[in-house]
């Protein structure tokens, strides 16, 4: 199965569940999801999608300084980030319920 679709589908959760457990700048949640098994997770998708949930007001953003290169921008999540984690994730929920029957299904006959 060529997981690129599955993946478009469920960006926004995924970075909205690394995020809401811990702020982090680009490369380090980029690095927290491929750890966590979304190893086909491409830089620039991520990158994309901080930009855009940030502009939703779904995260937030502040600038550290770093002395070993350029300033990091960290993201973290906000009110509204967490309340469409929490429906994002519910709706992961059934539809993972609904495709597990479908599939137990197909093998049982």
């Amino acid at each position: 199965m060529d997981t690129t679709q599955l993946l478009r589908g469920v960006l926004d959760v995924a970075v909205l569940a690394v995020v809401s457990r811990e702020d982090g700048y680009g490369y380090d949640v980029l690095r927290r999801l491929r750890a966590s098994g979304l190893t086909d997770v491409g830089d620039a998708s991520v990158y994309g999608t901080l930009r855009r949930l940030y502009a939703a007001g779904a995260l937030t953003s502040y600038v550290v300084p770093s002395e070993e290169g350029p300033h990091r921008k960290y993201y973290g999540i906000t009110a509204q980030g967490r309340a469409s984690l929490e429906l994002q994730a519910k709706q992961w929920r059934e539809f993972e319920r609904t495709m597990t029957e479908l599939l137990d299904l197909a093998e049982a006959s």
